[in-house]
């Protein structure tokens, strides 16, 4: 970590936590641009429900891998990590800090460690998977997947179809599981980094979780979810099926109330949170600050050239 100037600064943390608005305030102190770590701020027609910095924000700091794909598109951590590497390489050659925010543990450990390094993908094999799950439902595959690799199972949702899949599929076609891969993850790291969790008091969180969903709803939520399908993409598409999205589409297409839908979404982006959280406390590289004490703490390193 000598080179301070090579090294990425990274702003983590679970939803909710305030890392738009403390990232913006420290990108202008120390001149700065923005890479978002963000598995959903990359489709271009979701904004409200992944709480996309507005026009404003995004102007008056420049931020990259936002609005990058459609909805119907496939994009992967390997996308951002190309990405990311391109936008990275942009920044530093006009002389800006490369400052990373978002809450993807994974998007982010792809970036500085690299990716995952399993087995091709065998598309016959998931079609059977996904013909499963729609018959016997998500929790069916996940309690296949905790047969053969509970650890890894122990840390996927079961309504995490593409992530079941992913895992089941490693081990059909290699004979190992996930867990047995994962040491790949420790070897030399692909960029030098700084990266500061911010660390909030879990009610505090929570209570932060519900108030801006709240929020999302009168900005207009619903009307977005109603717009993305009345532009013909399908309730079926990977980025609709997470929290928040599937519970409106619900909602829209008559199989539940407005404020049981509202519930739901609260209910599952805390238990993301947590999710998060729980990512984040695994990595012993990862500092904790208090958001109040961050600006503070990254004041302190020496950025020039």
């Amino acid at each position: 970590m000598s080179d301070q100037s090579n090294s990425l600064l990274a702003i983590l943390g679970p939803t909710a936590s305030g890392k738009t608005a403390h990232a913006i305030r420290l990108a202008k102190s120390i001149g700065g641009e923005i890479i978002s770590v963000d598995s959903r701020q990359v489709y271009r027609q979701m904004a409200i429900g992944t709480a996309k910095p507005t026009l404003e924000e995004q102007q008056s700091v420049r931020h990259h891998l936002i609005d990058t794909a459609d909805v119907d598109e496939k994009f992967s951590a390997a996308d951002f990590q190309t990405l990311a590497d391109r936008a990275i390489q942009d920044i530093r050659q006009r002389g800006k800090v490369v400052l990373l925010v978002g809450g993807s543990g994974l998007y982010f450990r792809a970036l500085v460690d690299g990716l995952f390094s399993g087995p091709a993908g065998d598309e016959n094999f998931r079609h059977q998977l996904k013909t499963q799950a729609n018959t016997h439902g998500p929790q069916y595959l996940h309690r296949e997947l905790q047969k053969v690799d509970p650890h890894t199972a122990n840390k996927i949702h079961p309504n995490n179809l593409v992530r079941v899949i992913r895992a089941l599929e490693v081990y059909h076609l290699s004979g190992q599981t996930m867990s047995d891969f994962q040491p790949t993850w420790d070897s030399e790291p692909r960029y030098n980094f700084r990266a500061y969790v911010l660390k909030l008091d879990r009610q505090y969180l929570y209570q932060r979780i519900e108030t801006r969903v709240d929020k999302m709803i009168e900005h207009g939520w619903v009307q977005e979810v109603q717009d993305l399908l009345s532009a013909g993409y399908s309730p079926l598409a990977q980025p609709l099926r997470s929290f928040g999205y599937n519970e409106l589409i619900n909602y829209l297409d008559g199989r539940t109330a407005l404020d049981t839908a509202v519930e739901q979404i609260k209910l599952k982006t805390r238990r993301y949170a947590k999710r998060q959280l729980t990512w984040f406390r695994a990595d012993q590289r990862l500092k904790w600050v208090d958001p109040e004490q961050l600006e503070d703490q990254v004041l302190s390193i020496n950025f020039s050239q």
